[in-house]
């Protein structure tokens, strides 16, 4: 619990944060930049505002060191799933503080991450801290759909000065190396309507879909084995629509599904696969016609354990918690999965929040897990830079 002006003043900046409503869609993150920048510029440090759209924006806040060292990129997504229609014990846009924790829509995905990374900055500031690297924040929009934040990032190579890069997702403090890729696809079939009372006279495309689920239920996926942290890839169906009416046969069908890989799978290879059944039942069956498109495609991401960059982050968290937790994976993706591919630089995954709580009613943050992760980006980036 907060027990100082100081760490109050962190709380109330997460509250205010979180009491923007940044849903994506639309995003709105400008709004959220905003706060940030105005609270970054309070205390000394740089920051710029990159206008994506209209009320969407990226922001990069800056502490600057002697640029001798690569930078060290603290990262978090400023937008928020939607709330969902199940009440909540508090509104999802108040930043309620109740029995010591902070509720609210993005308090745990992730503004308390986000908040608790500028707060170290400000921390390290004020201390007086000089680095032989930039300390940078980069903020993105649009990661809970299309990482449209982070794809920018990389188009303005806005990370070429950089050595590691941490994401502030939700991890309960703990220290993940390793995230699933996902692999979204929609598939839609076609048919042709006629009278529910003469389906003959029709092409069913609800249950041509069928046949495809059916399919897709007794397919195995092309791996070695399973990962170490990650596990086995997993495939969910996870929405169907079609149909017009009751007494009309169904004319198109449409299903999405997700895929969640591994390191060594490749996404092209999984799309061949699949696109390759369809054309099967396309032979085998008459009058069926199907398509297929990638609607999300995110590389997973996996940092060597033996890399400095995780023995500075375990060795931090022993520091921080007095006892040593070896590294995990975590099946969500982050904007890890653009960065990764586009610059091959380390990342780690810490913030202060609890993945299961993720896209959750009543989603919540502890208050003395988020203010202990502000002291944990703060020492990770002193121990980061004596390293290098």
């Amino acid at each position: 619990m907060p027990n100082s002006m100081k760490q109050r003043e962190a709380v109330e900046f997460l509250q205010r944060l979180i009491q923007i409503n940044s849903v994506n869609p639309p995003g709105n993150e400008r709004w959220v930049a905003d706060v940030i920048a105005e609270r970054a510029k309070k205390y000394g440090l740089d920051n710029e505002i990159i206008r994506l759209d209209e009320n969407r924006a990226n922001i990069i806040v800056r502490l600057k060191g002697s640029g001798s060292k690569p930078a060290l990129v603290f990262s978090g997504h400023l937008d928020t799933v939607p709330a969902g229609e199940n009440p909540w014990i508090a509104d999802p846009f108040s930043g309620e503080e109740i029995d010591g924790k902070i509720y609210g829509r993005g308090a745990s995905d992730m503004k308390s991450g986000v908040a608790a990374m500028i707060e170290a900055m400000i921390s390290l500031h004020a201390a007086g801290a000089e680095f032989p690297g930039d300390i940078i924040f980069a903020g993105t929009a649009g990661e809970e759909v299309d990482c449209l934040g982070a794809q920018a990032f990389m188009d303005e190579n806005v990370f070429s000065a950089a050595g590691a890069i941490v994401i502030g997702e939700p991890t309960s403090g703990e220290v993940f190396i390793a995230h699933k890729g996902a692999l979204w696809l929609e598939i839609t079939t076609y048919g042709k309507t006629a009278h529910g009372s003469m389906p003959d006279q029709g092409i069913n495309a609800i249950v041509h879909m069928n046949q495809i689920i059916n399919r897709l239920q007794q397919y195995s996926f092309s791996y070695a084995e399973k990962h170490q942290l990650l596990g086995e890839p997993t495939l969910n169906i996870s929405t169907i629509s079609g149909g017009i009416k009751t007494n009309v046969v169904p004319d198109r069908c449409v299903l999405t599904v997700d895929i969640r890989t591994i390191p060594e799978m490749e996404h092209k290879q999984i799309f061949r696969e699949i696109k390759a059944i369809l054309e099967e039942l396309e032979a085998a069956t008459e009058h069926f016609r199907a398509e297929i498109r990638v609607v999300n495609d995110r590389q997973s991401i996996s940092t060597d354990r033996s890399h400095p960059l995780v023995d500075t982050a375990v060795r931090t968290n022993q520091q921080i918690k007095g006892h040593l937790s070896e590294p995990k994976g975590v099946n969500y993706y982050t904007d890890g999965s653009v960065f990764a591919p586009a610059t091959g630089l380390p990342i780690i995954i810490y913030g202060p929040g609890d993945e299961k709580l993720a896209h959750q009613p009543d989603e919540y943050v502890e208050i003395d897990k988020y203010l202990e992760s502000i002291q944990y980006y703060a020492k990770f980036a002193r121990n980061y830079f004596e390293n290098q």
